[in-house]
């Protein structure tokens, strides 16, 4: 294989493509993020999409045309045939996918669940920042089987520091109303679980704990999108400590200490398994391959939206699902760098012995302008604090059953 590839930010446009004579199999998708708005109702300080580096959303059409939905369905059914895969996921995404309406999605949903046949399971799914979530917007989404992920930061100081309206306004009391409402309403089973960005200024435990009140299926904590050219917050250059390390920390303390089983929290989950010699489905840790595809409004084939912190175009591939197959963009040289598994790791992550775990951490935490993502993580010392902390826990709780035999 071309190592070399690993180590160049590839440009928006492409004219080499990775072969399978490099010694790679590409290994086909079975998610894909449907882009069926591009603009959003909040405003988020943090927010990826519309305050990071790229900026070309703003070319994008606000939603995704009937034409454009009802070809991705058959490219997703294509793809699923190809490859004999009968169990497939697609989240509906933005923006703020609520935004396209009523009408658009329930026809989308129906237009993906007729392409893909019954032979297939499909799930579906819906990722949004449950400002316009109503009574009306969850009948629908279970007539269709969707499932719904809310965004929400912790209580009211913590969410609305960053997830604020264009004029400023908190979104909390708005969103936390809704989630109650999924939460306690008939639709609950509708409920996929809560997404939150880590702050440091919040206290952990605290957050966490709030979050419990909505009784979530699943916690999600996701790190601050960041890399080597513009740090995350509290990890300038220079230095001490591992704060998002501690951070994790003492929520695991406290989830995995509880008596009983309160909910999932999938980043230490994940942690968990790989410790214990399991692959869980994630690129956030591990080495196993990226099977997801991306969407736009306007129907390009595009990489993980999260690329857009790296650099201008980083996630465009060139490719649009009239004219390119999902096999095709599974031979796209980005794509397929985050399908190598431990051959896109740098020398650095090879030579230490966490890397299996970790997996070089989240691709585009990687980036550094003159190398490219053929670095660690700017989360590296996190990353191995955390590791090294919950490692220590499970052998001392496996030694303590051990010796309790």
């Amino acid at each position: 294989m071309n190592r070399r590839r690993a180590e160049l930010p590839w440009p928006a446009a492409v004219d080499v493509v990775a072969r399978e004579s490099d010694g790679w199999v590409p290994v086909p998708f079975h998610s894909f993020v449907l882009k069926v708005h591009s603009r959003c109702d909040l405003a988020c300080q943090y927010c990826y999409m519309y305050r990071s580096h790229d900026s070309t959303w703003r070319a994008q059409p606000r939603t995704m045309e009937p034409d454009i939905v009802d070809r991705t369905a058959a490219r997703i059914a294509e793809h699923l045939a190809a490859h004999d895969i009968h169990e497939a996921g697609v989240v509906l995404h933005g923006g703020e996918p609520l935004l396209a309406g009523e009408a658009a999605l329930a026809r989308t949903a129906t237009a993906l669940r007729a392409a893909v046949g019954s032979g297939t399971r499909l799930h579906l799914a819906l990722q949004s920042n449950g400002a316009r979530l109503t009574e009306s917007w969850l009948d629908l989404l279970g007539e269709h089987g969707i499932r719904i992920s809310v965004s929400l930061d912790g209580d009211r100081a913590a969410n609305d520091r960053h997830r604020r309206t264009a004029s400023g306004r908190g979104s909390h009391d708005r969103v936390a109303a809704a989630v109650r409402t999924l939460a306690d309403g008939p639709h609950h089973a509708l409920f996929a679980g809560l997404l939150c960005t880590v702050d440091l200024r919040n206290d952990p435990v605290r957050c966490y704990e709030h979050l419990l009140t909505y009784r979530p299926p699943m916690v999600d904590f996701l790190l601050p999108l960041g890399n080597w050219h513009t740090p995350p917050p509290g990890l300038h250059s220079g230095r001490i400590g591992t704060p998002y390390a501690d951070w994790l920390w003492r929520v695991f303390h406290r989830w995995y200490g509880a008596p009983s089983r309160e909910t999932r929290v999938r980043l230490l989950e994940d942690l968990m398994i790989l410790l214990l010699g399991g692959a869980p489905e994630t690129e956030a840790l591990g080495l196993r391959p990226v099977r997801y595809a991306v969407v736009e409004t306007d129907g390009s084939l595009s990489q993980d939206d999260t690329l857009r912190t790296a650099y201008t175009g980083a996630a465009r591939t060139g490719l649009h699902v009239r004219r390119h197959s999902f096999d095709m963009l599974l031979r796209h040289p980005g794509v397929a760098a985050r399908q190598w598994g431990v051959a896109a790791l740098c020398e650095t992550c090879l030579d230490c012995v966490l890397h299996p775990v970790c997996g070089g951490g989240h691709y585009v935490n990687r980036y550094r302008p003159a190398s490219g993502f053929a670095n660690p993580s700017v989360y590296c010392a996190d990353l191995a604090a955390l590791i090294l902390r919950v490692r220590g826990r499970l052998t001392a709780d496996i030694e303590g059953l051990r010796a309790a035999r």
